[in-house]
């Protein structure tokens, strides 16, 4: 079977097997890629139409217990500049993100034990009291499926987990031989079963990952089916092990955003701040090849350099919530359009 055949196979669900999901990830040509990204869009037009997602990021603690061998926040980093947001700063920041328009608010930190789960409930349904009309997603990383629990019940509705990869071997790798993805799908599985719209994903073409790993990282999502997948470049920090290694490839992936809206049609796929800072068009391109959610920053100025899970992150300018305007004139020249709503998977619309 050709790309084209293969492409249009995803595209009326039929999962392809290892073998052409292999093909797909390293034998596309110029044209095929078009043919995918083309695809791709028709398929997320058909449920989202031309609007794209925008969620504020409030990156509210950068402490984290873990060690995780790609991470700029990794617990054995002494050079990170550490910062913890009370819960008046994070109220700020809600209440700056949603005077913008933003109705959704992505609460992004490391594992910070400092934010216990009586915290953690106040603050998520602070801002459920305050804002009703707003979605609100974590991204904490792994916790107990009684904590999940409490944070559903204060009122959060999403979160974003990424399981990085469902290679042992090579998941034993990234987090420093502490970790395992027996605990991150546990993790993953508890969190759908309790109700949440859950996120999976993955970097592309970090240290050790083989296409074999992504093959196998594709079937776990078409099987999983996640609300949201988010992925982006693995990119390097020079506090890490992998100061060294080479950023992951902006292709690839574009190619797997393409292929998991394909596999998903429903799926709520960001154009990352990795894919922008490998590229400035980045994000643009990641909306071209099918992802419809973009997550500018809300989190205060003072601290945005200094949640730095990669080198070179972008951390202030058009991707900062502030600047608005200028980001939605980014997205028009994709010739899609901001959407300031809630922007919940298809499946949940009233």
């Amino acid at each position: 079977m050709n790309n084209k055949e293969l492409i249009t196979e995803l595209k009326e669900n039929r999962i392809p097997d290892k073998e052409d999901l292999k093909q797909l990830l390293t034998s596309l040509t110029k044209e095929d890629e078009e043919f995918l990204y083309e695809t791709a869009r028709k398929v997320r037009e058909d449920i989202y139409g031309k609007d794209v997602y925008v969620r504020g990021l409030i990156e509210f603690t950068n402490y984290c217990r873990n060690d995780c061998t790609y991470c700029g926040i990794r617990a054995s980093n002494k050079n990170a500049l550490r910062y913890r947001l009370t819960r008046e700063e994070i109220m700020e920041c809600a209440a700056l993100g949603h005077e913008l328009g933003f109705r959704t608010f992505v609460m992004q930190g490391g594992e910070d034990m400092h934010f216990t789960d009586e915290y953690m409930c106040e603050i998520i349904s602070g801002i459920k009291e305050a804002f009703p009309d707003s979605a609100v997603t974590l991204s904490v990383g792994e916790r107990d499926r009684e904590t999940y629990q409490r944070y559903f019940d204060a009122g959060a509705d999403r979160f974003l987990l990424r399981h990085e990869t469902v290679t042992p071997e090579h998941y034993s790798f990234l987090h420093n031989g502490k970790m395992s993805i027996e605990t991150r799908l546990r993790c993953l599985n508890d969190l759908k079963s309790i109700g949440f719209q859950v996120g999976c994903g993955m970097m592309i073409g970090s240290p050790g990952q083989t296409v074999d790993n992504l093959v196998s990282d594709l079937i776990f999502i078409s099987e999983f089916r996640p609300h949201m997948v988010g992925m982006g470049p693995f990119i390097p920090h020079n506090e890490t092990p992998f100061k060294n290694e080479p950023a992951g490839s902006l292709e690839d992936t574009l190619h797997l955003l393409s292929i998991v809206r394909l596999m998903l049609p429903e799926v709520l796929l960001p154009a990352t701040t990795a894919l922008g800072t490998l590229v400035p068009t980045g994000r643009e391109l990641g909306i071209l090849a099918g992802a419809n959610v973009v997550m500018p920053n809300l989190s205060p100025v003072s601290v945005r350099k200094k949640y730095m899970l990669y080198d070179g992150k972008i951390s202030t300018g058009e991707e900062a919530a502030e600047c608005l305007e200028a980001l939605s004139k980014r997205i028009d020249s994709t010739g899609y359009k901001i959407a300031m709503v809630r922007g919940d998977h298809s499946s949940l619309k009233k």
